[in-house]
């Protein structure tokens, strides 16, 4: 197991170029958030679209439900996929009070997600997958990864350039142990 995520997705299904788990040009692409790639991403959220008009914040937490809290992607992974399939022309986004904006499915939307229910059923699984086993096990692993990002927080960003190298350091040595232990 690599314990830094890597080339992720399935092979590119040769249709639509991007929901087989590819992209247009047929690489897989990358994970986002190491859990799903992007075209994945891209697939779930079109689909969670699909039924309503939804919000970002609101996304975030239907994919952490699917996970039964396992998983929740960062706003730094959900927004810019969004923004993909706003390009794409596949949802619109309509801005509201508050400066929150929702999106909802186009017609092209509803033909990417044509034929691809068993794909979107197969990544419901993969996420409600992330929770099996015994959850207070999980739990310190949980409440470490949590403090962690607490203190990176805490450091603040102007600190944390001039420190990135001795943390990446350190998070990898911590990295490399875990993986010892497996």
């Amino acid at each position: 197991m690599r314990p830094f995520g890597g080339r992720g997705g399935r092979p590119h299904d040769g249709r639509s170029g991007r929901y087989g788990g590819g992209y247009r040009d047929g690489s897989a692409g990358v994970r986002a958030g190491g859990i799903l790639s992007r075209a994945e991403l891209q697939l779930l959220l079109l689909a969670l679209i699909g039924g309503e008009r939804r919000h970002g914040y609101d996304l975030i937490r239907a994919i952490k439900h699917l996970s039964r809290g396992a998983y929740a992607p960062s706003s730094g992974v959900v927004y810019p996929a969004l923004a993909a399939l706003e390009e794409l022309g596949e949802v619109t986004a309509q801005a509201e009070e508050g400066g929150r904006r929702s999106y909802a499915i186009t017609p092209a939307g509803t033909e990417q997600l044509a034929g691809k229910d068993e794909a979107i059923a197969a990544l419901r699984q993969r996420l409600a997958d992330l929770s099996e086993g015994d959850p207070e096990r999980q739990a310190p692993i949980r409440r470490a990864m949590d403090n962690l990002k607490a203190v990176l927080g805490d450091i603040g960003p102007e600190r944390q350039r001039d420190l990135a190298h001795e943390i990446a350091a350190e998070i990898d040595e911590a990295a490399r142990k875990i993986e010892r232990l497996g």
